[in-house]
């Protein structure tokens, strides 16, 4: 027979053992797309690209930013939520999960799936449908191509490098379901890895998809003049 401080240790191992567990679950389904980049293959030219006139032009695709994915995050009040990257000053920026109030110049709305969509998991599949589906070249820009790099349906998140055609600037394009910020939603992120100015590849981009996305029932808004008059005017081309 066991002593009772034999057993008191074994009950105390137990319930270590079931934290741990639970905390691990927890965890997991917090930094899973964190997970995902990880594989992310080195950077080389796009099977895409619509020419390869500019090949051989120096690339400045930049490097692989370090905090992509789903994470805890902080407002500018130091309260924490669980979203994707933030985005800095520059006018090369979109994400879903910037608070609107502290930010509405990179804040933009989550993209939200019909009712005839049964889940998430049919709503990325039908999402990296449309991504796949994407021109490169398409009015102007992305003409480098570009690469799903993660795609998974059952977590939840995409993730997609895009590429501009002749200095070879990479764009990092992020899609995530996240329940705290809205259920029936797919939250969204575009950024420019390298410059200042994007000259509207990030909002012509969105535009893009987000359209494809409206004709299969999507409550999917677009980045317009009306609502982000700043980028705009900041990007016009001289």
């Amino acid at each position: 027979m066991l002593s009772m401080s034999s057993q008191r240790n074994n009950n105390q191992d137990k319930e270590s053992m079931g934290r741990r567990k639970a905390l691990s679950q927890f965890l997991g389904g917090i930094v899973s797309s964190a997970f995902l980049l990880q594989n992310v293959p080195p950077a080389r030219a796009f099977e895409n690209k619509i020419s390869n006139k500019y090949d051989d032009r120096p690339k400045r695709r930049g490097p692989l930013p370090k905090d992509l994915g789903v994470s805890n995050r902080l407002t500018i009040e130091y309260d924490e939520y669980l979203g994707l990257k933030t985005c800095g000053p520059a006018p090369n920026c979109f994400s879903s999960t910037i608070p609107v109030e502290e930010d509405p110049d990179h804040s933009i709305p989550a993209w939200s799936w019909p009712e005839s969509v049964a889940d998430p998991k049919t709503a990325f599949i039908q999402l990296n449908e449309v991504l796949q589906s994407y021109p490169p070249g398409q009015n102007g820009v992305d003409g480098g191509g570009f690469s799903i790099k993660a795609a998974d349906p059952d977590k939840g998140y995409t993730y997609v490098v895009y590429e501009a055609l002749k200095n070879g600037y990479y764009d990092d394009v992020e899609f995530a379901y996240i329940e705290s910020a809205g259920k029936g939603s797919v939250q969204v992120r575009s950024s420019s890895r390298v410059g200042y100015l994007d000259y509207t590849v990030n909002a012509k981009r969105l535009n893009w998809i987000a359209k494809e996305l409206r004709a299969k029932g999507w409550n999917a808004p677009g980045v317009d003049y009306n609502t982000h008059k700043g980028y705009f005017l900041e990007n016009q081309q001289s």
